[in-house]
């Protein structure tokens, strides 16, 4: 069972209930995200609001040229992959932890997932950034497997 759910957002405001919604949702159980969207689309930024509402008191950055940000003061730890920077032989050689990443409780964000090369074949949530003509942010989330299945469900309701 592959569940979807997609939300248009018009602002800051409504992005950061859409945060806050999804936080709660994945607070004590942590979740694999995979993140696609070009850049500026709001991946970052997303990222920043989750782990606001999950009680980062770190700053929270994009990994982009350290590949890796690990965040240890919310209520689970938070990693947050960047893989726009490795190239084919690069991602391969991180293929291993993205796997360790996505075991037991803790939440790991993966930006520029489409470059992972669909070497994340486990349960994991696809969301996908874009943006339209009016400015507007659209959320696509995509559940891989039975357990991201049940939080996108809890998105819906």
């Amino acid at each position: 069972m592959n569940s979807t759910y997609t939300k248009i957002c018009r602002n800051i405001e409504s992005t950061r209930e859409l945060a806050k919604q999804f936080s709660k949702l994945i607070e004590t159980q942590g979740c694999f995200v995979s993140l696609y969207g070009e850049i500026g689309a709001g991946k970052t930024a997303f990222v920043k609001l989750v782990a606001e509402f999950l009680g980062v008191k770190e700053r929270v950055t994009s990994p982009s040229f350290v590949i890796l940000n690990e965040y240890h003061t919310a209520r689970l730890p938070i990693y947050h992959f960047d893989l726009y920077r490795l190239e084919d032989e690069g991602v391969k050689t991180i293929v291993d932890e993205l796997r360790e990443y996505s075991e037991g409780s803790q939440i790991t964000f993966v930006e520029w997932a489409e470059f992972s090369q669909d070497e994340i074949p486990f349960d994991h949530i696809k969301i996908k950034v874009t943006y339209d003509d009016n400015d507007a942010r659209i959320y696509s989330f995509e559940a891989c497997g039975e357990k991201s299945s049940k939080i996108i469900e809890g998105l819906k309701q």
